[in-house]
């Protein structure tokens, strides 16, 4: 099969679909992999690494677009729209609910695409979101941190506090593993930490194993609302596979909190949670309403782009594998984890709910 690694061209992102040791995998097998000149650069592997290991080196993004399998990490881009050919499956974050210009895009070419934000495992949990969800989540509280310094326009809070002066308040929605990360690092600085979330189980797994000043609780709207208006950091943290993000934080919630406190929404490349929430890039991403601080970037993984790379790629390649060796058709028919992350094919829609989403018909995956 032929492989292709386009450089990622999304705002900021500096991550690569595959390591030069998983180039090596796949040649060794028989297949043939293209690697876009400059893809690894930015996280520490050169064209001469991906050459050692067996691929092909290409300057021309649409030779990349024409090979059967493409592993990249984010969403298409508006700039890769006219390369890409019909058959081609798309092995990447997808991120088609909350785009529709893409997704008509996407149909339109006739491509398919598997995407790792509903890649499932047996157990049913989602083995290639995990790993970003889980970096995003920790690094929430150090964004917070910073945006919340005055210079950054903030309320002035240190968010560790200080003997006899209050540690800062940080409410997070969501307990699953961006929840779960940023309340574990919040709780480490000293904050106090306020948990909402629908999984009793997972609240209290999440209580114990965090050590300092964590509360959990329901999402009860009127408990949500009190527990934000005294906030100095609230961290949208919320997924439903597949699905667009709920609106749990109004606009009334966001205006009742402190002018400079902050709001990050990790979840916006789902819409995000709160009424206020639009999305923002790595070059610009801040903005204020309300007198609140938001923060709606979608690849903030790619702040740290090695570390999330080295951990994207470990959970990816054996997928890649698979497709490769097996074919996708038989990989998607063995696999029914990795069938739940074809999203389209042919033209049409194959994940329910994405297609619930868009109000579009349902085709057979």
């Amino acid at each position: 099969m032929r492989v292709g690694v386009p450089r990622e061209r999304k705002d900021g992102e500096r991550r690569v679909g595959l390591l030069p040791e998983g180039v090596a995998v796949l040649v060794a097998s028989g297949h043939v992999v293209l690697v876009e000149r400059g893809a690894g650069e930015r996280v520490g592997f050169d064209d001469s690494a991906y050459a050692r290991a067996g691929a092909d080196i290409v300057a021309d993004g649409a030779e990349i677009f024409g090979c059967a399998l493409i592993v990249k990490v984010k969403e298409l881009q508006r700039s890769e729209w006219p390369m890409l050919q019909p058959g081609t499956v798309v092995f990447a974050f997808a991120q088609f609910g909350r785009d529709r210009e893409l997704l008509a895009a996407a149909l339109g070419a006739g491509i398919g695409c598997i995407a790792y934000e509903t890649v499932a495992a047996h157990d049913g949990t989602l083995p290639l979101l995990a790993p970003m969800s889980r970096i995003a989540g920790r690094l929430a509280p150090l964004i917070a941190a910073s945006l919340l310094m005055s210079d950054r326009g903030g309320s002035g809070v240190l968010l560790p506090g200080l003997d006899g002066v209050p540690a800062g308040r940080v409410v997070i929605v969501g307990a699953g593993n961006v929840g779960g990360e940023a309340a574990r690092v919040a709780a480490g600085m000293g904050c106090s930490v306020r948990v909402f979330g629908r999984s009793a189980p997972r609240l209290a797994v999440l209580r114990e194993r965090c050590v300092g000043d964590v509360e959990v609780a329901g999402n009860d709207p009127a408990m949500l609302a009190s527990a934000i208006a005294g906030a100095d950091v609230v961290i949208g943290a919320v997924l439903q596979p597949g699905k667009l993000s709920p609106k749990l934080v109004t606009r009334e919630m966001v205006r009742a909190m402190r002018g400079g406190s902050v709001l990050i929404d990790v979840g916006i490349d789902q819409g995000g949670i709160a009424h206020t929430s639009r999305m923002t890039s790595l070059s610009d991403p801040t903005y204020v309403e309300e007198g609140v601080t938001h923060y709606c970037v979608p690849n903030m993984p790619a702040l740290v782009a090695r570390t999330a790379t080295l951990a994207l790629t470990c959970a990816t390649l054996p997928y890649v594998r698979a497709l490769a060796d097996q074919g996708i058709d038989a990989a998607l028919a063995a696999d029914a984890g990795l069938r739940a992350g074809l999203q389209i094919r042919a033209g049409a829609v194959t994940h329910a709910g994405l297609a619930a989403d868009c109000d579009l018909p349902l085709a057979r995956a």
